[in-house]
């Protein structure tokens, strides 16, 4: 893949882009979506892991840098550095004691678990440092659930994205009529209360916006970088 400037596109235009790849009976296809009017976002995200039960967050790799220079690779490489020190030894350290407990990790999608903003292939590739970790938990008898913004017209080639790219989903939360009129923050927060009453232990959270990680219900929550609201 080309790696060219971040733009800032909102879930609509995914939404377009994946809704026009899926064929009848959920055959795949390349498809290419237009934008226009970008927005930016105003919050001030840093990439850092934040523990749900404190205010306070970690300084962003040294890599990152002003969101308007940030390029594919740069990104790559931030999202890697933060896996690999924060969520990945969190896991392996929750999962060394094999035991009867229900222990699961909740993921975000749009630039979380799949590349969103970069390129308009379908199947959209996996984040492969988030595809590995979420690899690994399942090995070790951890269900993945996958909490996104994106419509519920859209669960099925989301589903289908996800699983052909190598994820496992014990669950696939997205957002329905009523959601639609929620809060992101409250929805998202919602259905992991959703996930805990069903039996399991949230041991991570794993997002790249605040709206993502805020309201608790997870043992600790990561943040990816969205580089001050540039990625969706």
């Amino acid at each position: 893949m080309t790696a060219g400037r971040v733009r800032s596109r909102r879930l609509g235009m995914t939404t377009v882009a994946v809704a026009l790849a899926i064929g009848v009976g959920g055959t795949a296809a390349t498809a290419t979506a237009a934008t226009s009017g970008a927005t930016t976002a105003t919050s001030s995200a840093t990439a850092a892991a934040i523990a749900t039960d404190t205010t306070s967050a970690t300084a962003a790799p040294s890599s990152a840098t002003a969101a308007e220079e940030v390029d594919y690779e740069t990104w790559q490489r931030d999202v890697r550095a933060i896996i690999d020190e924060q969520p990945r030894p969190y896991v392996e350290e929750r999962t060394a004691d094999p035991s009867g407990e229900k222990r699961a990790i909740v993921l975000d999608i749009d630039n979380t678990s799949l590349e969103t903003d970069f390129g308009f292939s379908y199947p959209q590739p996996a984040v492969e440092p988030v595809l590995r970790l979420a690899q690994y938990a399942h090995d070790r008898g951890v269900a993945v659930f996958f909490v996104t913004a994106r419509p519920g017209i859209i669960h099925l080639p989301t589903e289908y994205n996800l699983e052909k790219v190598g994820y496992s989903a014990a669950g696939l939360y997205v957002r329905h009529l009523p959601d639609l009129f929620q809060n992101v923050a409250e929805y998202k927060t919602a259905k992991r209360a959703e996930i805990e009453k069903n039996g399991y232990t949230i041991i991570a959270n794993i997002g790249n916006s605040p709206t993502d990680l805020t309201g608790g219900h997870a043992e600790k929550s990561f943040k990816l970088p969205d580089y001050d609201g540039q990625l969706s």
